[in-house]
């Protein structure tokens, strides 16, 4: 289980960037490379994916248990040659006053040696009291090794090793210097997801390579080497078997919008429906006229969809198949960007235009957040989905600039909003005959099998009939 943390001192120091570079480095020297990312993020896994060619996985606090995290990293570390887990925000930050969800916490539970990324622009002797400050406020860090970002050149880059090797026993492992092929561009939820981007293998690529020019990559693996092992049990998903139990011929099928308009899905949720017996039917909501045939149930997820606005109004067939879809009872589940798709109208920059029109309200975009953050949620008697857990808190998170105005009463609320803001403040999890739609993003761990959940409604749905 050789393993590294990629952290830094405050968020925006490119961890990312070198974080999947070092992905992409190590495979491209025939390694096997696991990645995983800290926090709600859907963004940041759909790079690391890339660039380590295969799966990324989140590591949570908020939805899951230490227990959780500790199988999960052992199970998908498995067979791997290097698990590289890139935190969010700086090394201690967190929610929490005490660190208890913060990045050192992380890497303190899993025992793995920390690399710290450094934002060296306008600094040069200041790296040592910031290296020896963040050594001492927590002795049980292992901060193993350093690597400089946005050096402004040779000589800068000079300095800054002298400085670190005269005042701290900290290894430098590497400095990466200015350059625009390390430049991702972001927009208002943060980095463009990687499945708008043509040109995104090319990108990873050339951060590939001006890592493996600047990093001392043996030396990165010689630390992940360091890491001992936090082996535990783990099953498949980390998680309990399902309770359902279905025949091949009863498997069922979810319709699933995947495409650069809706991309914002956790890997482990979408194994998670397959493990209850589901079948996902990729739909792309900017291409395909028509549904898929005979569905079972229908899953839209978040995304960017003012962004592509246009090509989802011009899609009428695709829009009018799916309204009728609801309409006739179809079992569907919305998440934010899903949730904006449905309504009546969705206006951004100026321009209003025509959704599928199922929940009665208009999507407006804002300039500022919404809602953003972890959010705690309460089940109504109104939830759709095996309602022996009303009353039940819910951990899960948002973040959006829309919010839904004109909302006419024809449906109900599944959730009570306890923290956060959901669609009206107080309530969340718009429900309208088979239909659940929420601002907030679920995550199917221990603490809420939603994956296990929405199976189990549709099945009861087909039995029903």
């Amino acid at each position: 289980m050789s393993r590294i943390y990629i952290s830094a001192a405050h968020k925006s120091s490119g961890k990312t960037t070198l974080s999947l570079g070092l992905c992409a480095a190590l495979h491209n020297k025939g390694l096997k490379v696991q990645s995983f990312k800290k926090g709600p993020d859907y963004i940041d896994p759909l790079w690391l994916a890339q660039a380590s060619r295969g799966n990324c996985y989140n590591l949570d606090f908020n939805t899951m248990s230490e227990s959780e995290i500790l199988s999960k990293v052992s199970y998908h570390s498995e067979g791997a040659d290097i698990s590289i887990i890139e935190g969010n925000k700086g090394l201690y930050d967190g929610v929490k006053v005490d660190g208890s969800d913060s990045n050192a916490a992380v890497a303190k539970l899993l025992k793995t040696p920390v690399v710290l990324v450094i934002d060296t622009r306008g600094v040069t002797r200041g790296v040592a009291p910031l290296l020896l400050g963040y050594q001492q406020f927590d002795p049980d860090i292992n901060i193993a090794g350093v690597i400089f970002n946005m050096v402004g050149g040779a000589r800068h880059e000079r300095k800054l090793r002298g400085v670190v090797e005269a005042y701290t026993d900290v290894p430098v492992l590497g400095a990466v210097h200015k350059h625009h092929d390390l430049e991702l561009v972001e927009r208002h939820l943060g980095l463009m997801p990687i499945n708008e981007s043509e040109l995104a293998i090319e990108k990873i690529d050339n951060i590939a390579a001006l890592v493996a020019q600047q990093v001392d990559l043996d030396s990165v693996l010689s630390i992940a080497e360091m890491a001992p092992d936090v082996i535990v049990k783990a099953d498949k998903r980390a998680s309990v078997a399902s309770d359902i139990d279905l025949a091949p011929s009863d498997t069922l099928r979810i319709g699933i919008c995947k495409d650069s308009a809706f991309g914002f899905y956790y890997q482990d949720d979408l194994e998670a429906l397959e493990v209850q017996g589901a079948e996902l039917i990729a739909i792309n909501t900017l291409k395909d006229s028509h549904l898929p045939e005979s569905l079972d149930g229908l899953f839209i997820g978040g995304g960017f969809p003012e962004t592509h606005m246009e090509k989802l109004s011009a899609n009428t067939s695709l829009r009018k198949e799916i309204y009728a879809a609801i309409e006739a009872g179809l079992p569907t589940y919305a998440e934010c960007g899903g949730l904006m798709y449905l309504s009546e109208s969705l206006s951004w920059k100026g321009k209003t235009l025509d959704m599928v029109g199922v929940i009665p309200a208009d999507t407006i975009m804002h300039e500022k957040p919404q809602g953003r953050g972890y959010v705690k949620l309460e089940e109504t008697e109104h939830m759709l989905w095996d309602n022996d857990s009303q009353g039940s808190q819910i951990a899960a998170h948002e973040f959006h600039y829309s919010k839904l105005d004109n909302l006419k009463q024809k449906g109900k609320f599944a959730f009570r909003v306890l923290r956060g803001t959901g669609i009206t403040g107080s309530e969340d999890g718009w429900v309208y005959k088979n239909l659940l739609a929420s601002y907030a993003h679920m995550r199917d761990t221990k603490r809420y099998h939603w994956a296990e959940r929405f199976v189990g409604f549709i099945q009861s749905t087909k039995t029903d009939k």
